[in-house]
C-alpha cells in the first residue's frame, strides 16, 4: 500500500522530460513525509532544499502543490534507489538495488543524474556510467545535519550543469 500510495503521489507531478533526475537513498521511514506528498508539515528537508537550491527562495508550506508542480514543469525528478523506507541502511543493503535502478533510469532517460548522499554515489555512481545513464560525477549530502548549506552548494552546481532552476 504504501509503495502504491508514493507511486501514484509522484507520478502526478513526473516530467514528460526528464533534465535533472535526482536519486535519493530511500523514501523517509516516517510515511507522511515523502517527497512527493503535498501536504508535509515537517522535515521535508530533501523538498525544501531542492526547491531552495534550484529556485534561490525558500518554499511556502502552503504551496507546496504548486512548488511540485513547477519542479515537474522544469524537468526535475525525484526518485529513490531504495523504493522501500528503510531503517538504517548500509551499503550492503543498497547493492542489491543497484541493478533495479539502473533500469528505472534507463526506463526514465534523464538527461542528467545527481546522486544524493554518499553512500548512494558510492554503490550506485559507478554501475549507472557503465550503463551509459548521464550522472554528474559530484557527491552532494543530504540537506539535514548541518549538511544544507554542502548541499545548496553542491546541487546548485549540479543543476547548472543540466542547465536546470534559476538560483545562482
Amino acid at each position: 500500500m504504501q509503495l502504491a500510495t508514493r507511486a501514484s503521489a509522484s507520478a502526478k507531478y513526473k516530467p514528460k522530460v526528464i533534465k535533472l533526475l535526482l536519486v535519493a537513498e530511500a523514501p523517509p521511514c516516517t510515511a507522511e513525509r515523502y517527497f512527493y506528498f503535498e501536504h508535509v508539515d515537517r522535515h521535508d528537508w530533501l523538498f525544501r532544499y531542492v526547491w531552495e537550491g534550484l529556485m534561490g527562495t525558500k518554499p511556502d508550506r502552503q504551496s507546496k502543490a504548486e512548488h511540485l508542480a513547477a519542479l515537474r514543469d522544469a524537468g526535475v525528478f525525484v526518485t529513490e534507489l531504495h523504493e522501500a523506507s528503510i531503517e538504517s541502511p548500509s551499503a550492503a543493503d543498497l547493492r542489491p538495488m543497484v541493478p533495479g535502478l539502473v533500469d528505472r533510469c534507463l526506463a526514465m532517460k534523464p538527461r542528467h543524474v545527481v546522486l544524493i548522499k554518499s553512500v548512494v554515489y558510492d554503490v550506485a555512481f559507478d554501475a549507472l556510467v557503465s550503463a551509459g545513464i548521464p550522472v554528474i560525477d559530484q557527491r552532494i549530502p543530504f540537506p539535514a545535519s548541518g549538511q544544507q548549506q554542502k548541499f545548496l552548494d553542491g546541487f546548485r552546481a549540479a543543476a547548472k550543469v543540466a542547465g536546470v532552476g534559476t538560483a545562482r
